[in-house]
């Protein structure tokens, strides 16, 4: 089965009103947390704790009175803010995160970002508590992206990667200020050399809509069916699709199978890079 590609343990409290997930999911890892908060229409914020030291990192908090609420809940100190990408809908709660909870470090790559205090690029690394925070430059739905892969401490395999709007589940981000070479290299050659078993937190719960499409791309893949009819029953009770596995979306996301050959044939092209640009332009005139 394909979703035994993904193993945690959650905790929930379940608000079962509206399209989106309105509740607090944690993802719980012997040395790090993850708490899903769910936020705006669409968008998600995480809360990364390291249990040890009770430090905790939030990424994209554009609910600031919803993060230091989960913070107070889980009892632990905020210290850090990763900042994946300038759009206001990931960095437009920063100000105000910064005036209610003062001395915070916030990270990102880009000087559009709002109270940016620690500008990060690739290669770069630092932690929280025990956690190593591995900065990975992913420029293309903005030039100045950053996802963040987080790291435990040997003897838990298993890390993070928090994507923003580069890598979703089934599918990426338009190429707002970039191009199909940027998110190859960004898919490909970055996100896709992490180990198969990091879990993907990515910035938006697009995924039914992004399995549709991935559908339409390859019709007889069962993994694209199978994730596709799970996804749907899940969003029938406003639960969250997050996180999905490096692993998994090698299987079910045609931009990252752009070296396949049944996406090839779909693209009717053998060049990587080119069908990246070909299934962006389908995605984006895509209806289902």
């Amino acid at each position: 089965m394909l979703q035994r590609l993904i193993y945690f343990t959650v905790k929930s409290i379940r608000n079962l009103t509206g399209t989106h997930s309105t509740h607090s999911l944690t993802v719980s890892g012997k040395t790090m947390d993850v708490k899903i908060l769910s936020a705006l229409s669409d968008n998600y914020m995480y809360l990364i704790i390291d249990k040890d030291s009770k430090k905790a990192a939030i990424v994209d908090p554009v609910e600031p009175d919803k993060v230091l609420q989960s913070v107070s809940e889980a009892g632990v100190e905020l210290t850090t803010v990763l900042t994946t990408h300038h759009h206001w809908d990931h960095s437009g709660g920063n100000a105000e995160l910064v005036s209610k909870a003062p001395g915070l470090t916030v990270c990102g790559f880009d000087d559009r970002i709002g109270a940016l205090t620690k500008k990060v690029n690739h290669g770069d690394t630092f932690s929280i508590g025990k956690l190593k925070i591995n900065c990975l430059y992913t420029p293309c739905h903005t030039s100045g992206h950053i996802c963040y892969h987080v790291v435990p401490p040997s003897g838990e395999s298993d890390g993070a990667v928090f994507t923003g709007d580069t890598l979703f589940q089934a599918g990426c981000g338009k190429f707002f200020e970039g191009t199909p070479d940027q998110m190859y290299d960004a898919l490909i050659n970055k996100l896709g050399s992490l180990p198969d078993s990091t879990k993907v937190y990515c910035g938006h719960e697009y995924t039914v809509s992004n399995l549709v499409f991935a559908q339409s791309t390859e019709p007889s893949n069962k993994d694209i069916q199978d994730r596709l009819n799970w996804a749907k029953v899940r969003r029938s009770l406003s639960e969250t699709t997050i996180p999905s596995t490096i692993a998994m979306e090698k299987l079910i996301n045609p931009f990252m199978r752009v070296k396949e050959p049944s996406i090839q044939k779909y693209a009717g092209s053998t060049n990587p890079v080119e069908i990246m640009g070909i299934l962006r332009n389908a995605k984006n005139n895509f209806k289902a």
